[in-house]
C-alpha cells in the first residue's frame, strides 16, 4: 500500500503521491528515498483506483489489421512505442476484416475497457469508410489510411514516395519504368500506383502495363518471370520490398543481371533489404514518426484542439543502394 511506502521512506502519503505522478518540486533526495522504498516493497500503483479519482485511464485503444504484414505491424509498433513514451497504456484489438461492423464492435470493446481514444490502423479502402461511419464518444484517428481519408488521419505520403522512386529511375536514363503493384483495395496500392503513373505522364514517358501482386515475395517472383522474358524492360518499381525480393530471384534465374540489365527499386526499407543481392534501393517509411504523429493528433483530439492539422502526411525517404543504375546503352 502507499502508506507502507510512505512509512518506509519516512515521508508523507502526499509526497509519495507526488513522486508517483511525476510532480515537480520534490527534492531529489526525497524522490530517491521514495523510489527506493517502492522497489523494496515491489509496490504497484492501482491504475483502476487512480482512474476513478482522475477520470483518466491513461489508456489508448488500437484497432489493428493484418498485423503479420510489415507495414501494419510496424504502424502498430510505432503507435505503441510513442504511447509508452508519453505515459499511456495501449490496448489492442486485432481484426481479420475491416468492415464497418467489425470496426464498430472493436471500438465498442475498447470503450468498455475505458480507453480515452482509439487509433484505427486502416490501410484498406473499406476500413476508411468503416472509420468514417463510426459512432463513438471517444476520439478516433485513422493511421495509414492514405490521402483520401475523410477522418482525422496520419499516413506516410505514399504518392510522393512512389513519384520519387519513379523519378530516380527516369533520371538514370531509363525510357520508362514498369510497376509491380500491391493488391486491389489497399490505399497504399492506389497511392503508389498513382504516384508512379503521374510521374511517367509528366515526363512524357510511356505508361506500361501494371503487374499485380499481393505484397508477397511469391507474387513478385511470378511477376518477375514475365518481366524477365521482356527484353525491353530496363527498370522496375515494386510497391513493396518483399515483392522486389521475389523479382530479384526471378531475374537472377533468368540471367538478367541487376542493375546491369534491369534496375529494381522497392518501397518500405524492411530490415532485410540492405542484405538482398544486390542490396535494394528503396523508399523508407518512418514508422516511429508515424506513431508519434498519430499519438500527437489523438492527444489533440482528447484536448478538444481544433483540427487545423487533421490530415498529417509523413514524408518518406529515398535509400540508394546497388540495385539501381544507369540505363544500358544499345549495343
Amino acid at each position: 500500500m502507499m502508506a507502507d511506502v510512505a512509512k518506509l521512506a519516512g515521508v508523507s502519503h502526499q509526497t509519495v503521491s507526488r513522486v508517483l505522478n511525476g510532480a515537480p518540486h520534490v527534492r531529489p533526495g526525497t524522490r530517491d528515498k521514495v523510489l527506493a522504498a517502492i522497489r523494496e516493497l515491489d509496490y504497484r500503483p492501482n491504475s483502476a483506483a487512480r482512474a476513478l479519482v482522475t477520470r483518466r485511464s491513461q489508456t489508448l485503444g488500437v484497432v489493428s489489421f493484418a498485423s503479420t504484414l510489415y507495414g501494419p505491424a510496424s504502424m502498430l509498433d510505432g503507435i505503441e512505442q510513442a504511447a509508452r513514451s508519453a505515459g499511456y497504456f495501449v490496448s489492442v484489438a486485432s481484426l481479420r476484416s475491416l468492415d464497418a461492423r467489425s470496426v464498430q464492435e472493436a471500438v465498442d470493446r475498447l470503450r468498455d475497457q475505458g480507453v480515452e481514444g482509439v487509433a484505427v490502423i486502416a490501410p484498406q479502402i473499406s476500413a476508411v469508410g468503416a472509420v468514417a461511419r463510426l459512432s463513438s464518444s471517444v476520439p478516433v484517428v485513422a493511421v495509414g489510411s492514405g490521402s483520401r481519408s475523410r477522418v482525422p488521419m496520419v499516413a506516410v505520403d505514399n504518392l510522393t514516395g512512389a513519384a520519387a522512386a519513379t523519378r530516380h529511375l527516369l533520371d538514370l536514363g531509363h525510357g520508362t519504368v514498369h510497376h509491380v503493384a500491391g493488391p486491389a483495395g489497399w490505399l497504399e496500392t492506389q497511392d503508389r500506383l498513382d504516384g508512379w503513373r503521374r510521374t511517367l505522364e509528366e515526363a512524357g514517358a510511356p505508361v506500361p502495363q501494371v503487374y499485380s501482386g499481393d505484397w508477397s515475395a511469391r507474387s513478385g517472383y511470378e511477376a518477375g518471370r514475365q518481366i524477365a522474358a521482356d527484353p525491353e524492360v530496363t527498370a522496375v518499381f515494386c510497391a513493396n520490398d518483399h515483392m522486389a525480393l521475389g523479382l530479384l530471384r526471378a531475374l537472377h534465374e533468368a540471367g538478367r543481371p541487376v542493375p546491369g540489365e534491369i534496375s529494381v527499386i522497392g518501397f518500405d526499407d524492411i530490415p532485410e533489404s540492405a542484405y538482398f543481392t544486390p542490396p535494394l534501393t528503396t523508399v523508407r517509411q518512418d514508422f516511429g514518426e508515424l506513431g508519434r504523429r498519430a499519438l500527437e493528433l489523438l492527444v489533440e483530439e482528447l484536448a478538444g484542439v481544433a483540427h487545423a492539422r487533421s490530415h498529417v502526411l509523413v514524408a518518406p525517404e529515398m535509400v540508394l543502394r546497388r540495385s539501381t543504375g544507369p540505363a544500358r546503352r544499345p549495343a
